[in-house]
């Protein structure tokens, strides 16, 4: 694998250079002939809306493409239904690229409660139902179909967090491969700008698709393994007493964690301790040339121990820097999953972001409203990627951990893009950030430790010593931004880390005074220790001294702001009497919050997996002695877990009755302060007998309205 690729803007260019920039991507066989082609090198196909603009997937995609020379066509939200819809574009040269677009397909069509949306903010107007369930794969199929034997290349998040195994909430079962269930013949995960690239060319070179084995960030079917390279064998975890110890599953490449190290069982019952000594020939080796074989999908299908020793050794092999192949047996087949690509240099990524973008829809979607444009269409995505590991999020596993960040320069000229082409301007940067707010040119102080740390989390349970918090570059970036001409106010709408944040109190009084409208939301989850562990979540402690420095600094700058807090229900490791401390917590700070997220199991997420085996894999998974995790998983209890956040709702508190006399807590049932929710009224206790309340027997009786007050 490469360790110093080729810069995505030093490869020669494609012949068909000379067709020059679209002004849009062309969707249809017209735009193609007034764009004087006669074919398409490549098609795209994807589950949102074309939105020309760097916010969006495929536009970044197809214009990456396009500066290689090559003449891309978008068949957006296409008719699956038919194979003649796959068509429109004619045969492409080289390849189909299939993606479901910004947002798994599942998730986009499915309420945490498995229930159908009826909206979708990535098609015009907001209507649901343009794409298909596991929009992937009937896309993938549906290319199959219309060309035989055109390749096709599959990416983006849905395809991506489906690379191995993983346990699909929505039929509630482990599901293979998508590329199994797709018959893709080549899967892009992660940031695919590199991998895409490399395809291209050498597609575009002759050679065969089923020859480009070698790229990071791909995964593919192989049905054996090639000679030179050698396997840890991480199929099983305990082993049996007078054997020689395999290695272990859990071992980094510097020490052997004495917390991965088991005991295991031998057939009387008693036991007999091993010591797990790692092979200094396979840790040693280069990765380049060791595997690890994972259990197959047969077995992690039945066995929920295998389940969650796959998620360890998956999370644990994402580092770029020291990350193996994995390798999973489906059925006769294996799926071959490469190291995660090498992430982009500032240059690249200016590269990628300043391509001939035109910054709206297709022209073909007309007045119709696109919502999840019109949320981004002033904001600027200043870095990729995000080091917090939060178990329930999936940027992580896609983007990496290892932060890529925009120049100031590209940033600053972005803006001023908006501010001259984008209709609407009003002198409102809605958001300058990515998928969080303030780890912009944050990472690690030494680069040998970097590309040899297999933490989960540089922030979590502390904040690791080699992190670098400067939020200098940040701060810098904000006052410059400020001081554009025609730019009146800048917001920061994405998720802010505050544990990083307080770590640089100057970057806390910058954001406050000058880019907090009111209102800042931030996301601390939960209150107790228990489910935050789950989530690798900080403590309140972190939240408190944040809200010492907002309200401080607010009150300097003579601002009345507020905080508003975000919580996750029903996450694994929260029980009833955590979400009850947590709804004593809201109350005890005046907090009634309005929306609230349920838990939704992502596929390939650890918090995921806990969801699904009711074990922690953040520890070493054993046959016996794990962590067990509760998951409220039927639909009363998350239901109640919910109705905990809105205490205050009237239509939950019959259920939280309920629950407080069976958790023994009927003390928080009055009208005091210190209580939860208040006793039953007598309209409640006549409904239940079914008898009509004073009220409803007046109204019965006189035909008069029940306030005397409205008589007219």
């Amino acid at each position: 694998m490469q360790t110093n690729p080729t810069p995505l803007y030093s490869y020669p260019k494609y012949w068909a250079e000379c067709f020059g920039v679209s002004p849009f991507l062309p969707t249809s066989a017209e735009e193609m002939a007034a764009l004087g082609w006669d074919s398409c090198d490549i098609i795209l196909v994807t589950g949102d809306a074309y939105v020309d603009h760097p916010s969006f997937a495929m536009a970044v995609i197809g214009r990456t493409l396009e500066a290689q020379g090559f003449r891309v066509g978008i068949l957006a939200q296409p008719e699956w239904q038919d194979k003649d819809n796959f068509k429109k574009l004619g045969k492409p040269n080289l390849y189909f690229g299939v993606t479901a677009g910004n947002m798994d397909s599942m998730i986009n069509r499915y309420t945490a409660d498995r229930r159908m949306r009826q909206d979708d903010a990535y098609t015009p107007g907001n209507i649901g139902g343009r794409r298909p369930d596991r929009c992937v794969t009937v896309y993938t199929q549906k290319c199959k179909e219309a060309y035989k034997d055109v390749p096709v290349v599959i990416g983006g998040i849905e395809a991506s967090l489906r690379r191995l195994s993983h346990y699909d909430y929505w039929s509630d079962d482990m599901r293979r491969s998508v590329l199994l269930d797709s018959t893709a013949d080549l899967l892009v995960y992660g940031n695919g700008e590199r991998a895409i690239i490399d395809i291209s060319h050498r597609l575009a070179n002759g050679e065969n698709i089923k020859d480009i084995t070698n790229l990071r960030g791909t995964a593919f079917l192989r049905k054996q393994i090639p000679d030179g390279w050698r396997e840890i064998d991480s199929t099983d975890i305990d082993q049996p007493a007078g054997v020689k110890p395999k290695q272990n599953p859990y071992q980094t490449t510097e020490a052997l964690d004495a917390s991965d190290a088991a005991p295991a069982k031998i057939p009387d019952g008693s036991v007999q301790v091993i010591d797990l000594v790692p092979r200094p020939d396979l840790l040693k080796s280069d990765p380049s040339n060791t595997y690890i074989r994972l259990p197959s999908f047969e077995n992690v299908r039945k066995d929920p121990i295998l389940y969650a020793h796959q998620d360890r050794i998956f999370h644990k092999e994402t580092n770029p820097g020291n990350a193996r192949p994995l390798v999973q047996l489906h059925g006769r087949n294996d799926i071959w999953v490469n190291p995660p690509p090498i992430p982009l240099t500032t240059e690249e990524l200016d590269w990628v972001f300043e391509h001939a973008y035109q910054r709206q829809p297709h022209p073909s979607y007309g007045d119709a409203k696109i919502p999840a444009y019109e949320m981004i269409r002033f904001s600027v995505n200043i870095m990729r990627g995000c080091f917090g590991g939060c178990t329930f999020c999936s940027i992580t596993e896609h983007e990496g951990r290892i932060i890529q960040s925009r120049s100031e320069t590209s940033i600053l000229d972005e803006i001023e893009k908006i501010r001259d082409k984008t209709p609407g301007f009003t002198g409102m940067i809605s958001d300058l950030g990515g998928p969080t707010a303030n780890m912009y040119r944050l990472g690690c102080k030494d680069p040998k430790i970097e590309a040899s740390c297999r933490r989960l989390s540089c922030v979590y349970p502390t904040i690791c010593a080699n992190l670098n918090t400067d939020h200098s570059p940040t701060t810098q970036l904000y006052r410059k931004a400020r001081a554009l001409k025609g730019v009146n106010k800048i917001a920061i709408a994405s998720g802010l880390r505050y544990d990083l944040a307080i770590e640089d109190p100057e970057y806390v009084k910058e954001l406050v005074t000058h880019h907090v409208g009111g209102y800042l939301k931030i996301a601390p989850e939960h209150s107790e220790e228990g489910p935050l562990s789950k989530m690798m979540k900080p403590g309140m402690g972190s939240y408190d001294r944040f809200k010492v420095m907002f309200e401080k600094y607010s009150k300097e700058a003579g601002k009345e702001q507020y905080l508003i807090p975000y919580f996750i229900s029903a996450h694994p490791g929260s029980t009833d009497e955590d979400m009850m401390h947590l709804a004593l917590w809201l109350k005890q700070n005046k907090f009634r919050v309005d929306q609230v997220q349920n838990f939704y199991p992502s596929p390939m997420a650890s918090a995921t997996t806990m969801f699904k085996t009711g074990l922690n894999p953040l520890k070493p998974v054993r046959r016996s002695k794990n962590d067990v995790v509760f998951s409220a998983k039927t639909k009363e209890q998350r239901r109640l877990h919910k109705a905990f956040l809105r205490y205050h709702d009237p239509e939950n508190w019959p259920m939280l009755r309920v629950a407080l006399k069976k958790m023994g807590q009927i003390k928080l049932i009055g009208r005091g302060k210190m209580h939860l929710v208040p006793p039953e009224s007598g309209r409640e206790m006549a409904a239940k007998r079914g008898k009509p309340t004073w009220q409803t027997a007046r109204t019965q009786h006189t035909g008069l309205p029940t306030n005397p007050k409205k008589r007219r």
